[in-house]
């Protein structure tokens, strides 16, 4: 697969989880769900950057964003 899909699920992914997590801590319970959901997307993001010849830059993501949803839709 494309690792520009890869970063941006991954990406989706982990921005996802941030209201779970600040819930559960809230609320008092263990965030047991999200935390898999960061490793996940962790994993997808390194995996990306790992397949993808000199990496990834910040700079770079919005112009991948804009590439995957593109190529996609």
């Amino acid at each position: 697969m494309d690792p520009d899909l890869f970063l941006v699920i991954g990406l989706l992914i982990g921005g996802f989880t941030i209201p779970p997590i600040i819930g559960a801590i809230f609320d008092g319970r263990p965030p047991r769900t999200p935390a898999v959901l960061v490793v996940i997307a962790g994993g997808m993001i390194a995996f990306a950057v790992i397949q993808k010849p000199g990496g990834y830059v910040i700079q770079d993501i919005p112009g991948v964003f804009s590439h995957v949803i593109g190529k996609y839709l």
